[in-house]
This record gives structure tokens, sequence and C-alpha cells, in this order.
């Protein structure tokens, strides 16, 4: 399987927010072909470790597996489910899409208007989420709820579709998109000696507050951390100051989240080794698993890597393959060029 069709499986796969045990088992899967250590953590946060040859230094990877979707609360008397959602959704994105609920056995259902009166509806405006609802072909609120628990989940019924100029377009590429460069920096070390110790995480909860980057973070207790997730790549929409360009490299960001030697230090090897690489700046929090990061125990050197990606939290969401297997080469070069002699010097601030 190469690294296209793995991150196909894990887009195609469910895994909302608190509830990734799937995706967690799939992620788990490929970490085992170059880790030599894999477990899921109390949370759920699934972690791989690859040993280098130093004294034990680590260094700390992590993207997250799980992805924004919906929670049943409820069925109206006309036997549609009311929902409301899990992680941020613009819910002009929502109306009319195929979904798949994950109940004791799998549903399938579609999004609608609670009123459907095509002479009605004001197209200029979004429909608020609490006016939508998810049609399962039930008639009365008791079907309904004897079909579907409250508190049952479901995500959005996408299969990632290629398109031209090695792009991809799927449900979750935030993240798991990211998910496929940790493959790729994983698959790639392979072929170098490193001193470091190399932990694979595949983070929990962060589209809810970054929570399983703080207890992996606190466990592992890395000497440098390293997260990967998206950016806004280039639409016509937004300016050239808020995105970055598809297929010309993810940003290594520039902002107070990020160890400005560590920073450097990754420029410096993207030059040395002609790997695409662009800047992003976030002069603020970054609404990433780095701030958590950053923040654990007593501080932890981190930087961001940011694969750019158009249509963001959409079931749509577009990356270029070239993007994703540059950051893992870049990261693998990283891990492999930085002796534990340096590390000292390069971490401090």
């Amino acid at each position: 399987m190469n690294l296209k069709e793995k991150i196909e499986k894990l887009s195609n796969s469910a895994g909302v927010s608190g509830y990734e045990s799937d995706i967690a088992g799939i992620t788990e899967g490929y970490f085992k072909e170059f880790c030599e250590e894999t477990y899921i953590d109390k949370l759920g946060s699934v972690v791989g470790v690859k040993r280098g040859n130093g004294s034990g230094k680590k260094v700390m990877l992590m993207a997250h597996i799980d992805e924004i979707g919906f929670m049943v609360s409820n069925a109206d008397k006309n036997g549609l489910l009311q929902f409301s959602t899990i992680g941020g959704f613009d819910p002009r994105t929502l109306l009319y899409q195929d979904v798949v609920l994950h109940g004791e056995r799998k549903l399938n259902g579609v999004i609608v208007p609670e009123k459907f009166s095509l002479e009605e509806q004001d197209r200029s405006k979004a429909i608020p989420i609490e006016d939508l609802r998810i049609d399962i072909g039930t008639k009365s609120k008791e079907e309904a709820l004897s079909m579907v628990e409250i508190g049952t989940t479901a995500t959005v019924d996408r299969e990632l579709l290629t398109l031209e100029g090695n792009h991809i377009s799927g449900k979750a590429m935030d993240d798991r998109a990211c998910v496929g460069v940790l493959l790729e920096c994983g698959s790639e070390l392979l072929k170098y000696n490193h001193q470091l110790d190399v932990y694979f995480v595949g983070s929990v909860q962060e589209e809810v507050g970054t929570r399983g980057a703080v207890t992996s973070a606190y466990e592992i207790d890395p000497e440098i951390g390293i997260a990967v997730d998206v950016t806004f790549g280039h639409t016509s929409d937004l300016s050239d100051e808020e995105t970055i360009e598809m297929g010309k490299g993810s940003g290594i960001t520039i902002g107070g989240n990020m160890h400005r030697g560590l920073r450097e230090k990754m420029i410096e090897i993207a030059k040395k080794h002609n790997i695409p690489y662009q800047i992003e700046v976030s002069p603020g929090q970054t609404g990433t698993d780095a701030r958590s990061i950053q923040i654990t125990k007593a501080g932890i050197p981190t930087l961001l890597l940011a694969v750019p990606l158009r249509y963001m939290h959409t079931s749509i969401e577009v990356v270029n393959m070239n993007d994703v297997e540059s950051s893992g080469r870049l990261l693998a070069r990283f891990i492999a060029e930085i002796c534990e002699s340096e590390l000292e010097e390069l971490t401090c601030c």
C-alpha cells in the first residue's frame, strides 16, 4: 500500500473527536511498519516509538487523528433527527450532505432543512445548525429513536477523490493528510542512522481543545516537539498574506509558539537538501496541538509544520501529495541531522 492509498483509508474512515478508536487502530497498524513499539495511551492517542542510537533523548512528532462530526441530540415528531456539531462546521456546507450514523449498526442519512419549501427558502443565507435535520427514512419520533440512540455520532459520507496536479480531495484531510506526513517521515527514517528516539503521535480530541496533545506531551516529555497540521492554502477569496501556495512545500511557522533556534535549523536543512518550504506567519495562538505541546510541564521547544489545504472544515478538503511527501522528507532529514551533543545549545532560548 503506497502513501496515497494509506491516506485514502485514513480519510474514508470515521473518527469523530472523542470517538477515535477505529481510526486509532488503523493508524497504529501503519506505525508498526517502522516503529519498534506502539501503544494507545489512556486518552486514546496512538504512539509509535522508533529508537535511535543515542542515549534516549526524544523528539515527538504529532498529527491529530480526530475529525469534526455530529451527535444526535433528539428527534422531532416527523422522525427527523436533531443534531449538534462536534468541532467547527460552516453551516453553508452541510445542507443535503450524505452522512453515516455510527450506532449499534451503521445507518445512512441525509442532512435536510427542518422545513423544506423551495419557494420559502432564502438562498442568500445559510440555514442555522438548529434548523437542520438528518433524515434516515423514519416517520415518527418514536420510530427514529428506536433505531438511533441519543448521543450517536455521525460523519459525512465521502470517499477520497484524485484530482489533477497530484491533488487529492476528501473529508478529514485536516489532519489525516498530516498523519500521512508522519508515515512518510517514518519510512524515510528507515534509510538513516539517527541518535534521537522518535515518538510518532496520532493525537485525539484536537478539534475540541487539543486534549490528546496535552496528555501525550506530558507523558512523553520530549526534548523537541513538532506538531504537523494544516493551514489555509491559496484560494481566490483569501489574500496572499493569509495563505500559502499549494504544491510548494509546507509552511515552517514563525510565531510566539515556535522555537527560533529549531526553526532556523529546519530552514537550514531544507535549503541544504533542496526540499521546498514556505514561511507561515502565526503571531498569536495557532489553534493547533503546537500550543499545548509548548506549555507542557516546564515548557517544550516546539515547531509547527503547516501543510497547505483548501476548503478547511468541509467534506471536500484538498491537499497536494507533493506537499505531504516533501514534509515527511524534511522531518526525516531534520531528525537525522540533530546530534544529542548539540541539543542543549539548539533548544536554549
